[in-house]
């Protein structure tokens, strides 16, 4: 069997790990730090922030912007429930708007969707494709006049919405890492961008998430930092590395925060995986996506990923399929026949409308008839760096087969 997305662990992660055990700093601690320096290195900016997952990651951004009941968060039709799932922890309603070909959020959409009550966008990058972050942040900025900050400060003392006087710009970069938006890094175009480092991303540290900072003046990277790391351990002033200089074991609680630090066993995972993720990751994934390229980019029976664009270039996370003329019935049996060949394939994803609980909310599929068009024909192909040549060859020749299978052509 052909798998899916199994993470990279060879000799080097498994040294890595065995030094942090070691080390006895098995928390937050001296990796998570460097980790986050060199992240932030990478992605062109004054700091980032590791955290324990994208979820909770951004979740906090939208509790310190002052997000809550009676707000509105715009997101894409089609992204993964924890995008949506945030707004709703903080009480705030999700506001959906259809998807571009490449899967990502229609700007003319969005700039139709902003309201007085429009707080945050969220774009979401697809299979690695970041969204037209650019327009999404033109669009923030000319919406402007709409924006109604709330007069409320901040635990901290401040009031973010205030100080910036639009919406914040969140950008969903979750399997974008290390894709690139007119020749730079995601992580240096939106106001802020979370990162995903779960099992199956591009570099994993197991799970884990990380927030890169890109604010305009007045705000500040570094008392950003310090703010996101107090609200990440319950509101102390101090973690525990910070607790072992001499005498420094009295701390402060500032406000009731939250509790979602990054380990070093996590961070030792990461910064193996970052160390080679130019010089082996990405090479390798790009060479499997222009691999499939050749095979199904000039068949009309399929309708291949946007990979690179003028202004854009994937990560090469995901190589989203789409078979042309299929219905929903038809790609689901196209995938089961797939897996009777012993290859893993998948779905990304199952767009917000059609899941039960934001069903229940109201949203409805048709509202959305790009997201669906684009779902119903889907099949994300498998990715990964150990993925051999041969494989690929099993993998083209097994999707072909399955599509005459049950199209009969």
């Amino acid at each position: 069997m052909i798998p899916f997305s199994p993470p990279r662990i060879d000799d080097a992660t498994v040294k890595a790990v065995e030094e942090a055990l070691r080390s006895g700093w098995i928390t937050t601690g001296p990796r998570t730090k460097e980790f986050e320096r060199r992240l932030a290195a990478y992605c062109g900016v004054e700091r980032v922030i590791a955290l324990n997952s994208w979820t909770n990651a951004c979740e906090l951004v939208l509790r310190w912007y002052g997000i809550g009941p009676g707000d509105e968060v715009i997101v894409p039709a089609y992204t993964y429930c924890a995008t949506a799932n945030i707004v709703m922890h903080v009480g705030a309603k999700p506001v959906l708007v259809d998807v571009l070909d490449d899967f990502t959020m229609d700007p003319d959409l969005l700039r139709k969707a902003i309201s007085q009550r429009t707080k945050c966008i969220i774009p979401v990058d697809i299979g690695g494709l970041p969204a037209h972050i650019q327009d999404v942040m033109r669009i923030a900025e000319e919406a402007t006049p709409l924006f109604t900050p709330k007069v409320n400060l901040r635990v901290d003392g401040t009031n973010p919405q205030m100080r910036l006087g639009r919406a914040l710009v969140l950008a969903d970069a979750a399997h974008s890492f290390g894709a690139k938006v007119a020749g730079l890094p995601v992580g240096a175009q939106a106001d802020i961008t979370g990162f995903s480092f779960h099992a199956v991303k591009n570099l994993t540290t197991a799970e884990g998430g990380a927030l890169a900072f890109h604010l305009p003046p007045p705000f500040e990277h570094e008392q950003l930092y310090r703010f996101f790391n107090t609200m990440s351990l319950h509101g102390q002033n101090k973690d525990a590395l910070a607790k072992t200089k001499p005498g420094a074991w009295r701390y402060d609680v500032e406000f009731p925060g939250y509790k979602c630090n990054m380990t070093d066993l996590q961070a030792a995972i990461g910064l193996v995986e970052l160390e080679r993720y130019d010089k082996e990751t990405l090479p390798r994934r790009k060479a499997i996506c222009n691999r499939y390229d050749q095979a199904f980019a000039n068949d009309e029976r399929f309708v291949a990923p946007t990979l690179k664009d003028a202004d854009r270039e994937s990560s090469y996370h995901l190589y989203m399929l789409r078979v042309n003329l299929a219905t929903e019935e038809q790609r689901d049996a196209i995938i089961a026949a797939i897996s009777d060949r012993g290859v893993s394939v998948n779905v990304h994803f199952i767009p917000l409308p059609m899941l039960s609980f934001y069903k229940g909310q109201g949203y409805r599929m048709e509202d959305h008839p790009n997201t669906y068009r684009h779902y119903s024909r889907e099949i994300s192909l498998p990715v990964y760096h150990d993925l051999s040549d041969e494989q690929v060859a099993t993998v083209i020749s097994t999707v072909v087969e399955a599509v005459v299978e049950v199209m009969g052509a």
